[in-house]
């Protein structure tokens, strides 16, 4: 991996990731056939670090899910969001990495992640993961 430039500080592995820290709680929809009930979580308080500059990449960050038999517990999502914080990332794998981990953990009927990072050296980043609903 490339050395940032300038003056640095220590860049934690994606090992350092708190996928650990994500919990769920049952749910059932008793909605009728046919209908689903859509979760939408919406985040401006997600970074992780540039592994080639060192600096902050800050996000906002989007999910949209169709519970299967688990929704994810709020407080547990923000504690793996900060888990993110000093991990050496680049934007596109951090939301694949966000994507996967909540497939995983929740085995959604559909599931949906943007992260829309700020600015930084004049270029816009969107990053996308599966269909929007």
């Amino acid at each position: 991996m490339p050395k940032a430039e300038g003056r640095t500080w220590d860049i934690l592995p994606e090992t350092a990731i708190g996928t650990n820290l994500l919990e769920t709680h049952p749910f059932r929809s008793g909605l009728p056939t046919g209908v689903e009930e859509k979760v939408h979580i919406e985040t401006e308080e997600f970074s992780a670090v540039c592994p080639f500059s060192g600096l902050p990449d800050i996000a906002k960050v989007v999910i949209d899910y169709v519970p299967g038999d688990r929704i994810v517990e709020l407080k547990s999502l923000k504690y793996y969001f900060v888990s993110f914080r000093n991990v050496g990332i680049y934007q596109e794998m951090a939301t694949k990495r966000i994507y996967g981990d909540l497939r995983n953990l929740l085995n959604p009927n559909r599931l949906f992640v943007k992260t829309v990072y700020r600015t930084r050296g004049g270029m816009d980043v969107t990053c996308s993961i599966g269909e929007p609903f």
